[in-house]
């Protein structure tokens, strides 16, 4: 009853940052699934004015489905939490909140674990800044059935939306053609047997080690055979591929297959952050319908409240000297155990050149220590009066909680803003004395890259390009055509080879323009 009545006493009568407010009926605790139905308001007078959980709520007003959410962070006291906006009949409804476009999925992600608030709102605002999508974020102050819950950040959840993930709906009967090669988005992250498959290759710099990829969207149990078919074909045949001995060709290796900038940039802001969940959980791929690019991108971002501090984890990450690199984490006991592309991507000297010259340009820029503190600052100053009732409620300034850190633990939050950003100066030195690679060197991305897969393969392959195919052929090694496929509607086609003998095949595809690109098929 006392700490009750402590928590009630401590609830602000208002506050100088937008207010979330959740009742649930007769005050029951939100559970860690299934949602349960609850009354939220979101009240955001504007600056210079305070917001209070008696006003009415301007920004949202409503029904939500809400849970607690996430893995770690469920074990720390302030419980991290997922909510949908839903209409009076209990059916999802978009709304744009705080700025922020509308969708009906989102994430208050609590910052226990995060004595500077910053981390994940600063690891999306890089990555939107090098171009990509990465989920917005707003800070929030929570109150739970009367309860002051302290600083959240309010951000969109992953997901398939044109504001989000923007890729191809795909619908349960797209099974066919181009229809079912997008658009997906699958994940390195905790598994199940249910939920998830077996890659056929372990990876490059951990060999015996067994990889698991997690189907996100399409969800576990909506994901059709033949999709999850599809899309394990492709990242076989990529993994194939990037393993083999012409990983480097432009028109049929890696490239093919993966947005090339995509992986670069997430890898500067996996090792500007030494993210040590980068690689091994919450990392997610996507890929759209081979109409519309039809290659593996690397992101969104997600899950840094482990990122920009020194940690005793893997090696590499309880390094104080800002040494040490996050894909290296293979060559730790990780689980679940990550594919770490990296590792084989940077023996192309195209690719690590790309690298050096990505970052030397965005150190001149937004990624800047400047830059970056401007932009801590900006957050530090917008939550000065709101840090103090955070603490408040959770006394953790000079305790060394949630993740296990190294080294001193600072007892105020200026003294915690100050040790972040000696951490991100030390960091970029570091980077910038050992990023290496040939200055001269870029990544081609190809135009009209050539993508058989599977391969090896029987009964059926798929043929897919970048460019417009007008025609597919296939020959034996003697130079006889034994299939030929015209008039391909599009930048893919499956192909029947059923009637083929087993052994090696050239495939050749002209596309509408003229030009032919080549590649090998082994039939099974």
């Amino acid at each position: 009853m006392f700490l009750f009545l402590a928590l009630i006493i401590a609830k602000p009568q208002g506050v100088d940052i937008p207010l979330v407010v959740i009742e649930t009926p007769g005050g029951s605790p939100i559970p860690d699934e299934p949602k349960i139905l609850a009354h939220m308001k979101v009240i955001d007078n504007g600056s210079g004015s305070l917001n209070h959980p008696s006003d009415a709520g301007n920004v949202y007003d409503g029904i939500v489905g809400i849970e607690i959410r996430g893995a770690y962070s469920v074990s720390l006291p302030q419980k991290p939490y997922g909510f949908e906006t839903r209409d009076s009949t209990g059916e999802n409804l978009n709304v744009s909140l705080l700025g922020m476009p509308p969708e009906n999925d989102w994430i208050l992600l609590a910052n226990y674990n995060d004595k500077s608030f910053v981390r994940n709102a600063l690891a999306g605002h890089i990555f939107r800044m090098m171009g990509h999508y990465a989920p917005r974020t707003r800070h929030v102050e929570v109150i739970v059935n009367d309860s002051y819950e302290g600083i959240y950040v309010l951000t969109e959840k992953i997901k398939r939306d044109k504001n989000r993930v923007d890729i191809s709906k795909l619908n349960p009967w797209e099974i066919n053609g181009d229809d079912v090669t997008g658009g997906y988005i699958f994940a390195t992250d905790y598994y199940s047997t249910d939920d998830s498959w077996t890659s056929s290759f372990p990876p490059y710099d951990k060999p015996g080690a067994t990889v698991r990829f997690v189907y996100y969207y399409p969800k576990p149990d909506e994901i059709t055979d033949q999709q999850k078919h599809y899309l394990q074909s492709f990242v076989n045949t990529f993994e194939e591929t990037i393993l083999g001995p012409g990983f480097k060709d432009l028109q049929t290796g890696y490239a093919a297959y993966l947005d090339v900038n995509s992986f670069r940039d997430y890898f500067i802001l996996s090792e500007v952050t030494r993210n040590v969940d980068a690689y091994k959980k919450s990392r997610f791929f996507y890929k759209d319908k081979e109409s519309l690019d039809g290659k593996i991108h690397s992101g969104p971002p997600w899950d840094y409240d482990w990122a920009m501090k020194d940690i005793y984890d893997c090696h590499m990450f309880a390094n104080t000297d800002g040494s040490g690199w996050a894909y290296r984490v293979n060559e730790c006991d990780v689980w679940p155990t990550p594919p770490v592309y990296m590792t084989r991507l940077l023996e192309d000297e195209r690719f690590a050149g790309s690298i050096k010259q990505r970052y030397d340009s965005l150190r001149a820029s937004f990624l800047s220590t400047l830059s970056l503190f401007v932009y801590i600052d900006s957050v530090t100053d917008y939550l000065s009066e709101a840090q103090c009732r955070h603490y408040t409620r959770w006394d953790i300034l000079g305790k060394n909680v949630g993740a296990p850190e190294v080294g001193p633990v600072p007892s105020s939050f200026d003294e915690e803003i100050n040790k972040f950003k000696d951490w991100i100066t030390t960091r970029l030195g570091w980077l910038d004395r050992n990023m290496s690679g040939d200055l001269e060197g870029s990544v081609i991305i190809p135009v009209n890259g050539l993508r058989i897969f599977p391969n090896p393969a029987s009964g059926h392959v798929f043929v897919e390009s970048d460019g417009l195919i007008d025609r597919i052929e296939v020959c034996a090694l003697d130079g006889r055509r034994v299939i030929l496929k015209p008039d391909v509607p599009g930048r893919s086609a499956e192909v029947d080879i059923t009637g083929l003998a087993r052994g090696l095949y050239l495939v050749q595809i002209t596309l509408n323009g003229g030009e032919s690109v080549s590649g090998k098929l082994f039939v099974e």
